[in-house]
């Protein structure tokens, strides 16, 4: 491929990728008086969290050899109706505040033209210098991984291939306060400094094995680290047992490495767990 392809990747990666942050009735009962006389009560039902999605995906040619393709889905969240919820449930959605499901199909039919049109625009002056069959494309997702004790844990995840040796990828870990309507941040969790959490998250780097190997089998993932101090990342989830950091390629390690978790247990963080996360999520 032409040394212009290579001097533009910088920036066709980034619109590529820009769409992966971007991106989620009570029902009434009435009394009734038997023919007896005694009045019943009705125990009111919980409201059923609701959940939808909606998705692009297609793909044009623009050259002899060279095809695109977009595809991205988000959910839907017709129950959740603060809108600071919603903004920031939607991260980078910054063009429209419409959330319903026909206002994020428009939106992702918008994105996927300026996908096409910019990625048309980049490579008009080198496309004649491709000459194998190749497809470039975006992918992003957004998935509700639980929702427990009124906390929503969302991924996105994103992929995108401008050509060369391999895809790019990663990941967003955010989860929502649905019960305070709000983005959890670190310290709603513990009190712990980041200089006391950095040593723990590098005792607890081989924890979770990427599953890279060699000729002499499993490459731990502290043997493909590129830093010397883990820094504490924003990407977090937790369940009932752990709080989760999640980095993505070149964050941490070699992009060999793929992905990496380091969990961090209730017990390393023992004495630091705020009183309201202990009591929300039962630990004792």
């Amino acid at each position: 491929m032409s040394i212009q392809n290579n001097n533009m990747k910088n920036t066709t990666a980034i619109v590529a990728l820009s769409s992966f942050f971007i991106f989620s009735a009570c029902k009434k009962t009435e009394q009734t008086k038997p023919e007896n006389t005694t009045q019943t009560e009705q125990t009111a039902q919980p409201e059923k969290f609701q959940v939808d999605s909606v998705k692009v995906d297609d793909s044009i040619k623009i050259g002899k050899f060279l095809s695109l393709r977009y595809t991205s889905k988000l959910l839907v969240f017709p129950g959740i109706k603060d809108q600071k919820l919603l903004d920031s449930i939607y991260l980078n959605n910054k063009e429209s505040r419409d959330f319903s499901k026909n206002g994020l199909q428009a939106y992702l039919e918008k994105e996927k033209k300026q996908y096409f049109t910019s990625m048309e625009q980049d490579t008009k002056d080198f496309i004649s210098d491709i000459t194998n069959a190749q497809t470039w494309y975006t992918d992003s997702d957004m998935k509700l991984v639980s929702n427990t004790n009124d906390y929503m844990h969302i991924q996105y995840s994103s992929n995108a291939y401008i050509g060369g040796a391999h895809d790019e990828y990663g990941y967003v870990e955010r989860v929502f306060d649905l019960k305070n309507n709000r983005k959890v941040e670190l310290k709603d969790i513990t009190t712990i400094s980041k200089s006391k959490l950095e040593p723990i998250l590098m005792k607890n780097i081989n924890k979770v094995p990427s599953g890279t190997t060699d000729e002499k089998g499993e490459v731990k993932n502290s043997e493909m680290l590129l830093v010397d101090v883990i820094p504490v990342s924003n990407n977090f989830y937790f369940d009932d047992k752990n709080l989760y950091f999640h980095y993505s390629p070149y964050e941490i390690t070699a992009f060999a490495a793929g992905d990496i978790i380091i969990p961090v247990s209730w017990e390393d963080l023992k004495g630091t767990l705020t009183p309201e996360f202990k009591e929300r999520m039962k630990i004792k």
